[in-house]
């Protein structure tokens, strides 16, 4: 490295040097041990030194992933623009091509729907977040290059307000509160995330319990003031309240059945780019969802 990079984080100097991947691939790779300083694994937040030798190990893209194909994909259409989308995903389906997953992804069915995607500069055209593949509801998608920058940004400082409800296998105590415990990969299971105290990202969630029922259980608004990966599901799994249906952090109930985790990004809430306009779009839970909830109703009244 030159001399005037001296001091820079080591993600932040990747961030300079490989401008085509995103942050969170070049984490990722970080953590994984495939970038190495001096020829040793180090952390993100390593700072560099004239003269350090930093080399990367890229993973290879397969032929077949080069070129996303356009798709027709179930989704439901909330409100759309000539500038961005906003649909609501349903459980099941994988927001972007991963390995195991290279193609019946919501990016497909994005550029099945709109066209124009297919020229944006970016690997996942038109999405600036993503949705666990058992997580449903709202999501925001950019139909232009600048929209998508906009959004991004808008996202990065937290400007946009995202909103969930989930059902608890236990309640937690008291009415309402707030998490705020850093999370990153999990030391032994690299599936989980974790909370990290000492190597984690901040994160912070504030939740409200909406309904209690007699078998523990229990209906919940949460906001997110980050947007990590599996955040809700950690931060309540930590506080021992996971979310029903979550076999990876132990949502698993005696008395109720869920086939995925029940969790729904029910609101999105934004000042519009474009326009300068307030927006606030909702999704209603999605059925499977909301029949567990009325299961829950029925059964476990509270008197």
């Amino acid at each position: 490295m030159r001399p005037h990079e001296a001091g820079l984080r080591l993600d932040h100097y990747l961030v300079r040097c490989l401008p085509e991947q995103t942050r969170s691939s070049l984490d990722r790779l970080i953590r994984s041990g495939a970038v190495l300083v001096n020829s040793e694994a180090v952390k993100p937040g390593c700072k560099l030194r004239t003269g350090d030798s930093v080399t990367i190990a890229l993973p290879a893209v397969p032929a077949s992933t080069n070129r996303l194909q356009p798709q027709p994909v179930d989704f439901r259409i909330i409100h759309e623009d000539e500038h961005l989308a906003v649909i609501s995903k349903p459980p099941g389906l994988v927001v972007h091509p991963a390995a195991g997953h290279n193609d019946g992804t919501l990016v497909n069915g994005l550029l099945h729907r709109y066209g124009e995607l297919e020229l944006l500069d970016s690997e996942r055209p038109g999405l600036v977040h993503r949705l666990d593949k058992d997580t449903s509801g709202i999501m925001l998608a950019a139909r232009t290059e600048a929209m998508h920058r906009l959004l991004s940004a808008a996202f990065k400082e937290r400007h946009i307000r995202k909103t969930y409800h989930a059902l608890l296998v236990r309640s937690p105590a008291g009415d309402a509160g707030r998490i705020e415990a850093p999370i990153g990969r999990h030391p032994v299971n690299r599936q989980k995330m974790a909370v990290r105290q000492r190597d984690g990202r901040p994160a912070a969630s504030a939740w409200r319990i909406l309904e209690r029922f007699r078998n523990g259980c229990c209906l919940a608004e949460i906001a997110i003031e980050t947007g990590r990966t599996h955040q809700i599901r950690v931060h309540m799994s930590s506080i021992g309240a996971p979310v029903l249906g979550d076999a990876l952090y132990g949502g698993k109930s005696q008395t109720v059945q869920a086939e995925r985790q029940m969790l729904h990004a029910s609101e999105l809430a934004f000042i519009h780019p474009a326009t300068g306009q307030a927006c606030r779009f909702t999704a209603p839970l999605w059925p499977d969802m909301q029949a567990v909830l009325d299961q829950l109703r029925e059964q476990f009244p509270l008197a």
